[in-house]
């Protein structure tokens, strides 16, 4: 009897444990920025969020567990063929985010593959309408319009692209060569229209400095002229000035007829120092030199 019971709880328990370990190992946690898509019997029946989850054992199953971060895929060049026939290697980086997890699951089968399949076909669809100089200098033209399809295309998957990148263009060798040569003879150019842009502003700059410095030359000259003439003028106002008060001051003393031709006489006399070999006297100074003449008679006479 006791055996029994024995082996009854043993079992119990047993059963107990067993269900224990099917409850936890059905207890799901979904982590920030996942999804988990629950199947039941064969059929979607829920999408997990972030957080604690119990499944059914035995009846659901979860059939993807996805990412709800934004992703970056590198495709590998892709062969295209520019308007005109130049063959180039392309590859494309494509940043996309999941935004409904059932239409991920359900929609496509290779999401991924077919997310590279369409951005190939859309390249080659872009670039065989360009040119190689159009294709090389429109980068974000052509990564708008490879956006713009691929997000209208991905709606469907439950994707959203965000952007795309032309990461490499690759052309051929020869055409590279060509480039290359293209762009050296346009450095060239530049730099030999930078030299020639200096030589003439040095020139230029030449030319002004001698400009200007024969017009201070020219203004130094005529302030020089226009000082001596200034001065000259001041001299003779001067000299003129002098003449006026002497004559107002003889004028003031009132000096008589013998004074003046005395002083006339002396005048003569200083004249008569110089280099001239004739002289003019005019009589009333040669009467005065008489008077002058008697008069010394007289004192000489006197003072015998």
């Amino acid at each position: 009897m006791n055996n029994n019971i024995d082996v009854s709880l043993l079992l119990f328990l047993g059963i107990i444990v067993v269900i224990l370990l099917i409850v936890v190992k059905n207890i799901k946690i979904v982590p920030q920025a996942h999804a988990m898509v629950i199947e039941r019997l064969g059929a979607y029946s829920a999408t997990w969020g972030t957080g604690l989850h119990l499944k059914v054992p035995f009846i659901d199953r979860i059939a993807r567990k996805v990412s709800l971060k934004e992703q970056v895929v590198d495709f590998p060049p892709q062969p295209v063929i520019t308007r005109d026939n130049v063959t180039m290697q392309i590859d494309t980086v494509v940043y996309f985010e999941i935004t409904d997890p059932k239409l991920y699951t359900y929609g496509v089968e290779n999401p991924l593959s077919a997310i590279e399949n369409l951005t190939a076909t859309t390249l080659r669809n872009i670039i065989g309408d360009l040119e190689l100089d159009s294709t090389l200098t429109s980068r974000d033209t052509i990564n708008d319009k490879i956006r713009i399809i691929l997000d209208e295309a991905t709606d469907a998957w439950g994707i959203k692209v965000i952007r795309v990148e032309l990461k490499n263009i690759l052309p051929p060798r020869e055409i590279q060569d060509a480039m290359e040569k293209q762009m050296k003879a346009e450095r060239e150019r530049r730099a030999r229209i930078l030299d020639a842009e200096g030589e003439k502003r040095s020139q230029i700059l030449v030319a002004e400095g001698m400009k200007e410095s024969a017009i201070l030359k020219a203004d130094a000259v005529r302030e020089q002229k226009i000082r001596e003439a200034a001065g000259e003028a001041e001299a003779i106002l001067t000299v003129q000035k002098a003449n006026a008060d002497a004559i107002k001051m003889l004028n003031e003393a009132a000096p008589s007829d013998p004074v003046v031709a005395l002083k006339s006489l002396e005048a003569f006399a200083k004249a008569a120092d110089g280099k001239a070999t004739k002289i003019i006297v005019p009589s009333d100074i040669q009467n005065m030199a008489g008077y002058v003449s008697a008069l010394k008679a007289f004192w000489e006479k006197d003072k015998e």
